[in-house]
């Protein structure tokens, strides 16, 4: 397990490097989304059970792909696809390496948005206090934990704060966390949640259930690093989507494909671990919020292609694409 002091270096320097370079599930997750508004869920996190991670949690990156149909199914309706940015792994992303180029042009500002990654977080902890009336709850009480960029910088700034003396997922004098849920502007808002001021230590049946159980290796429920081939695949569908053609079940299925929906060869995917559904009230957390778009903290991409005047947006951004393709 490692120290708060490399956790607190290991943040700086991650920090540092921001600020210069750039911007199917099952019960055992808690799906702390689906609390009341005013309402809070106190959870104890505990530590990755992977030794290497200097954090207590894992980083998952993804990009969202839209098509308005499955190409030769007349009943489909507008279908999403999430592939995994490889960014996750420090290797440089295709569909990112276009889309930083947009937000340097206003008007392509918010296809922008659209197409960059979105991150979250996982966690895994005890639930201590649940207002959530769930029709079950695993054997297992260590429940895993997605959580979005908004909750994740509040447990993030705590952790550099010079008064907290031990780890909070430490097991004698760790910290609880307080999941405080609000809206504001008409959207699900966790700005309020915080840190317990009191330590407490783990009672003898959250012992227990550690010693019989074990603590999940997080990066296990991360997305597979995609193949040269899956890159390929995964360009391919970008430059679709932004096309706005339908998303083509023969061509892509047997590599990516939207939640239940069967491969060609029967296969069904399932989400690993889903992103919090959204809910009717409140609203869930704006993307403005939830989004790590680079803006001017990006450094200054190459130049891109001239784009003709009354030429709609997609089809700019598709001749920017292939203009580059042309020059590589």
């Amino acid at each position: 397990m490692a120290s708060l002091n490399e956790i607190r270096s290991r943040l700086a320097a991650s920090a540092n490097r921001t600020t210069t370079t750039t911007s199917g599930g099952d019960n055992s997750i808690f799906p702390f989304w689906n609390i009341e508004e005013g309402k809070t869920a106190t959870v104890r996190l505990l530590p990755d059970g992977n030794p290497k991670n200097t954090f207590f949690w894992v980083e998952r990156a993804m990009i969202r792909l839209e098509f308005p149909n499955i190409k030769g199914d007349s009943d489909s309706k507008r279908v999403t696809v999430r592939v995994p940015c490889v960014e996750m792994w420090n290797d440089t992303c295709p569909i990112l390496t276009e889309v930083r180029t947009w937000f340097k042009d206003k008007s392509l500002e918010e296809m922008g948005r659209k197409y960059w990654k979105k991150r979250d977080y996982f966690f895994q902890g005890f639930v201590r206090e649940n207002p959530l009336e769930e029709e079950s709850t695993p054997e297992n009480p260590i429940r895993r934990l997605i959580i979005g960029p908004q909750i994740f910088n509040i447990i993030k700034s705590a952790l550099m704060d010079p008064e907290l003396e031990e780890l909070p997922t430490d097991y004698l004098r760790g910290l609880d966390f307080r999941i405080i849920k609000g809206s504001k502007g008409g959207y699900a808002d966790y700005g309020t949640s915080t840190w317990a001021r009191k330590e407490t230590a783990l009672s003898a049946s959250e012992q227990a259930a550690i010693d019989t159980y074990g603590l999940y290796d997080l990066s296990t429920f991360l997305p597979k690093k995609p193949s040269e081939i899956e890159l390929k695949v995964m360009t391919e569908m970008f430059e679709a989507s932004v096309d706005g053609q339908s998303y083509d079940l023969e061509r892509w299925g047997q590599y990516f494909r939207p939640p239940g929906v069967s491969a060609p060869n029967g296969e069904v995917v399932t989400e690993v671990a889903p992103i919090p559904k959204a809910q009717p009230k409140p609203a869930p957390v704006s993307s403005v919020v939830e989004d790590d778009t680079p803006f001017d903290t990006e450094p200054a991409p190459p130049a891109a292609p001239k784009v003709a005047a009354g030429s709609s947006k997609a089809e700019d951004i598709l001749a920017m694409i292939r203009e580059r393709q042309k020059s590589v």
